[in-house]
């Protein structure tokens, strides 16, 4: 029977840039297998080296993980739909004070919120819960400034910020908080300084550091909800452990190029992040935003879907996105929403708990201590490269980048083969002679160099390390930064 597999956008590239799939399948396994086979490329996305499901991928049929269906096992129908949704790095609400309790609204806050007011499901006493609720954003950058400006608008009474970045000009294209004259300041100095300028009545505390293992119980204790803006997995896992651990909600968004993912980790009833993704996905494997781009809205839809679900945690209504995962296309303009459940052998909130405390989470992602790759790529600077070329040298640059890129800003005398061609173009290469492979960054140069010795390419093979912002950084500003 005729089934459509939905690729998700950061496993595009490796199935010919599709955004579906139709294959012939009786079974989910068997539907995976048509795709494997059909793009190679993506299998090793798809199955770890015992040919099992990835843990950082989740399969879904009608909207439900196939895990707690059949497994692989699970019986598709006529024009079924299979969504891969990989990881982009009930319950109760966050305690709800008794009336007595709450602090009083002056004049000026009266008309400052008074459309909340007039709302019943928000209300005078609704009011009053926001003004004594506590807030952490982890994070400044894009999902950061539309949480940190909505919450601080919406009247949310203490606000912590966890960041330790600088503003860049590229922020600037999705990071409304931060403006023009802050490039080069601490995000977070320049994120309180607009919410202050936002709303005076709230209380603003920062903590300019990398949350980690040793500060992160410290930092979150004294906060009743946790709000997720981050980047990156260590720090991602590292949130959802210490929620778990304190019993605080997690409000979890990410985003990646047009695409966007929300739901409220580490409450009673629901699951954790760690339910949904048991381990991640190894080093490189994911793109980054820097990698990938992302539609400068996209945190901007994403983080007031966060703020949103904050303050219906704190006001104790409506239906917080718990057991939910609610998955969003901006250039297609969808949302989908699947179930996701409790994981009873989560190790940290399932029913036989073995993680008690924070660990190594740059370990745990495999970012730290890595086993020396034999095979690994060698890598050269880019003041080494300059250096060769200037003596006159012969050497080979192939670009890996995409076209597009590449009319933004390239370095001389370089063939371009965009990384999803490489193997299926080796003929166009000298395979015998050495080549310098380069990117926007190193990862994907990294990973065409895997594909090209895979192919049989047999000369010497270099990795630019740092890319073409490298270049562009230690060689020729003249070449423009993306």
């Amino acid at each position: 029977m005729s089934v459509t597999i939905l690729i998700p956008t950061a496993l595009r590239p490796y199935a010919d840039g599709q955004s579906e799939v139709l294959v012939e399948a009786a079974t989910a396994g068997e539907a995976l297998n048509q795709l494997a086979a059909r793009h190679g490329q993506l299998k090793k996305h798809l199955y770890n080296d015992q040919g099992t499901l990835r843990s950082f991928i989740n399969v879904f049929v009608r909207d439900e993980d196939i895990r707690y269906l059949n497994g692989p096992e699970t019986a598709l129908s006529e024009g079924e739909l299979i969504t891969i949704v990989p990881s982009i790095a009930g319950g109760a609400p966050a305690a709800v004070a008794e009336p007595d309790t709450l602090p009083e609204l002056d004049r000026d806050e009266l008309a400052r919120y008074s459309r909340h007011l007039i709302l019943p499901e928000v209300g005078l006493e609704g009011q009053r819960r926001l003004k004594q609720a506590r807030v952490l954003l982890v994070g400044t950058g894009g999902l950061g400034a539309p949480l940190g400006l909505y919450l601080a608008a919406a009247g949310i009474g203490h606000l912590g910020l966890v960041d330790f970045d600088n503003v860049d000009a590229s922020n600037l294209q999705r990071q409304v908080i931060h403006g023009t004259r802050d490039v080069g300041r601490a995000k977070i100095a320049s994120a309180k300084e607009r919410l202050n300028d936002l709303n005076p009545h709230v209380a603003i505390e920062t903590f300019e550091t990398r949350l980690t293992s040793e500060n992160a119980l410290d930092i979150i204790k004294d906060y009743d909800v946790v709000v997720d803006g981050t980047d990156n997995f260590p720090t991602r896992y590292l949130v959802n452990d210490a929620c778990v651990l304190l019993g605080k909600p997690n409000v979890y968004g990410s985003i990646f190029r047009f695409e966007g993912q929300a739901s409220v980790f580490s409450t009673k009833d629901g699951p954790c992040y760690r339910c949904l993704y048991p381990e991640p996905p190894p080093p490189g494997l994911v793109p980054s935003c820097a990698e990938g781009g992302v539609l400068g809205v996209l945190p901007g839809i994403i983080g007031s879907i966060q703020a949103n679900e904050t303050l219906k945690l704190i006001l104790g209504g409506g239906t917080p996105l718990i057991n939910r995962l609610l998955l969003f296309d901006a250039w297609n303009l969808k949302f989908k929403e699947l179930k996701i459940r409790k994981d009873p052998n989560c190790p940290i909130c399932g029913e036989h708990r073995s993680i008690h405390e924070l660990i190594d989470y740059e370990q745990f992602c495999g970012l730290k201590n890595p086993a020396p790759a034999l095979d690994g790529p060698e890598e050269i600077t880019a003041l080494e490269l300059k250096r060769r070329i200037d003596q006159g040298q012969d050497v080979r640059i192939l670009d890996v980048r995409e076209p597009f890129e590449a009319e933004l800003a390239r370095i001389p005398n370089t063939t371009l083969i965009p990384l999803s061609q490489v193997a299926g173009r080796l003929g166009e290469l000298d395979a015998t002679r050495e080549l310098v492979v380069m990117c926007k960054i190193g990862g994907r140069s990294a990973k065409a160099i895997q594909a090209l010795k895979a192919a049989g390419y047999t000369g010497r093979l270099t990795n630019l390390k740092g890319g073409i912002t490298a270049w562009s950084a230690d060689v020729d500003p003249s070449v423009p930064r993306y």
